[in-house]
C-alpha cells in the first residue's frame, strides 16, 4: 500500500500479507473531533479489513471476522465513523471505528440465504440496501433492524452489483444475465389543489388527479418529461420543467393535451384559474389566456408584470378567480382585477414579501414577510 500527495511524492508505505482490494479514504472516529480524512481502508485477502491511520502509520488496525461470514464482498463508510460490510455468505454487518468500540459488531443480519453480492448506502434518504440470490433488501439507516422493502426478481438467477444515485432517487441493480434493473426509491413532493381536487406526482412521468371529497375515479396523466412544477385549475392542468409548460384540458375521465408554451426564464411558480395562467420567473409574472377562443381583444391575451416603467422584483403571487395578487421584495402588494384588466388596489408593507396565501375569493390574504412575520390583509377595509 502506498499513499502519495498531490505532487506524486510517496508519503506512506505499508506491506500487506495478501492481495488488497477496494481502497477508500475515510475518517475514523477519534476522541478529538476532526473533519479531515485521516484513514485509508482496504480489504486484505478478501478476509480482513485493514485500517491505516495516516497520522499513526506504525499502528495499523486489521479486523478479522467470523469464518462463517465468508469473504468480504463490499464495505461502505457512513455516519460518524461506522462501516457497513457485506459478506459472501449473505451476512450484513455494521462495526464502529471508535477505539472504544473497535472490533465490536453493532449489528448483524443474515440478509440472504445463499450469497450476498452487493451493498449500497444512500445517506440522502437514510437507507442501506443489499442484494443477493435474486432478492434486494432495503433497511433504514437509523434502525437497521427495520427492513423497509424486500424486492424479489423472479426472472433472475443472481444479482451482481448495486448502487444508489447521488440524490437517492434511483437504485440500480445489475444481474448475472446482463440485465440492469432501476428502481424509483424517492419521488419529489410535487402537487397542486383546486377546490376539492388534487393533482400530484405518482411516478417520474405520471401525474394523478383525484377528488378528495367526492367518490370519483382518478385520472392519470402521462408526461413526456419529468415535471418539476405543476398547477391544477378548475378545467386545466399545467406541468413542465425549466422554462416550458404543457397545458391539458380536463375531462371527466380523460385529459387532452392543448399546447405547450415557453417562457423567458425558468418557471418558479405557476397558477391557474378557469381562464388564465400566471407564471412567475426572474422577478416577473406573465399572465396569459389558457384558451384563446371567445376572448374579447388581443390586449387581454397576455400581460407582463411589473408594468413598463416599474422596477419591482416580484417575489410571490396568488391567482384567484378574479384577481392576480402580487408581492414584491420591497414590500409592495397589488391586486390586478382580471375582468377590468387593471390594478385596483396597492398596499405598502414595511419589508419584503416572501409568500402570499389567498382565500378562494381573494378578499383576504395571509402573507409572510422577509422577517418571517405573518399578517392578514384585507383590501376591502384598507
Amino acid at each position: 500500500l502506498s499513499i502519495s500527495n498531490l505532487d506524486g511524492d510517496t508519503i506512506r508505505m505499508a506491506t500487506l500479507r495478501a492481495d488488497p482490494q477496494d481502497i477508500q479514504f475515510c475518517e475514523m472516529k477519534q476522541d478529538e473531533r476532526s473533519n479531515a480524512e485521516n484513514t485509508v481502508s482496504l480489504v486484505v485477502g478478501g478476509k480482513t479489513l485493514y485500517l491505516f491511520n495516516l497520522y499513526d502509520p506504525e499502528n495499523p488496525i486489521e479486523l478479522a471476522f467470523q469464518s462463517r461470514y465468508g469473504n468480504i464482498v463490499a464495505y461502505k463508510w457512513f455516519g460518524d465513523g461506522y462501516i457497513l460490510i457485506g459478506f459472501s455468505a449473505g451476512y450484513f454487518v455494521v462495526i464502529s471505528t471508535h477505539m472504544k468500540e473497535i472490533g465490536q459488531e453493532l449489528f448483524q443480519s443474515k440478509n440472504h440465504r445463499e450469497s450476498l453480492t452487493g451493498i449500497s448506502i444512500s445517506t440522502t434518504i437514510g437507507k442501506a440496501a443489499s442484494c443477493g440470490d435474486n432478492m434486494i433488501k432495503i433497511h433504514e439507516l437509523n434502525d437497521l433492524k427495520e427492513t423497509s422493502n424486500v424486492i424479489t426478481l423472479d426472472d433472475e438467477r443472481g444479482l451482481d452489483h448495486m448502487d444508489w444515485s447521488e440524490d437517492g432517487q434511483l437504485l440500480a441493480v445489475s444481474t448475472s444475465k446482463g440485465n440492469l434493473h432501476v428502481y424509483l426509491s424517492k419521488l419529489p413532493l410535487l402537487g397542486s389543489a383546486c377546490q376539492t381536487r388534487v393533482a400530484y406526482l405518482t411516478s417520474l412521468l405520471e401525474v394523478t388527479i383525484t377528488n378528495a371529497v367526492e367518490q370519483m375515479g382518478s385520472i392519470v396523466v402521462g408526461a413526456d418529461i419529468e415535471p418539476s412544477f405543476l398547477a391544477l385549475g378548475p378545467f386545466h392542468l399545467a406541468l413542465g420543467m425549466n422554462n416550458r409548460a404543457w397545458f391539458y384540458l380536463l375531462g371527466e375521465t380523460n385529459v387532452d393535451l392543448m399546447r405547450d408554451r415557453e417562457y423567458l426564464g425558468t418557471v418558479q411558480d405557476i397558477q391557474l384559474n378557469s381562464d388564465y395562467c400566471a407564471v412567475r420567473y426572474d422577478g416577473k409574472i406573465q399572465l396569459h389566456i389558457l384558451e384563446s377562443e371567445g376572448i374579447g381583444s388581443e390586449e387581454r391575451e397576455s400581460k407582463i408584470f411589473p408594468e413598463t416603467g416599474k422596477n419591482d422584483v416580484i417575489s410571490c403571487m396568488s391567482l384567484t378567480p378574479d384577481f392576480l395578487i402580487m408581492g414584491t421584495d420591497m414590500g409592495g402588494i397589488s391586486y390586478f382585477y382580471v375582468e377590468d384588466w387593471c390594478t385596483v388596489t396597492e398596499f405598502k408593507h414595511i419589508t419584503g414579501i416572501k409568500s402570499i396565501y389567498s382565500e378562494p375569493s381573494g378578499t383576504k390574504i395571509c402573507f409572510l414577510d422577509s422577517k418571517n412575520q405573518g399578517y392578514i390583509y384585507s383590501p376591502v377595509t384598507d
